[in-house]
């Protein structure tokens, strides 16, 4: 039953990722790539996602 807790959780992680990478101010291509990332591979996706992700805030130059 453990297992299927854990699992909740990085569904409804990965929804929120995605969620945020679409709503995000990154590229049509760079959103496209991220989405595919963290579908494919949901919990190292998710944790490069954390790490290197596009912010919606960040000021791009």
């Amino acid at each position: 039953m453990e297992y299927g807790i854990l699992g909740l959780i990085i569904l409804i992680a990965n929804i929120y990722a995605i969620y945020q990478v679409l709503t995000s101010g990154a590229s049509g291509l760079a959103k496209i790539v991220w989405t595919v990332v963290i579908l494919v591979l949901p919990v190292l996706g998710l944790i490069a996602w954390l790490i290197a992700g596009p912010r919606g805030g960040a000021v791009r130059v």
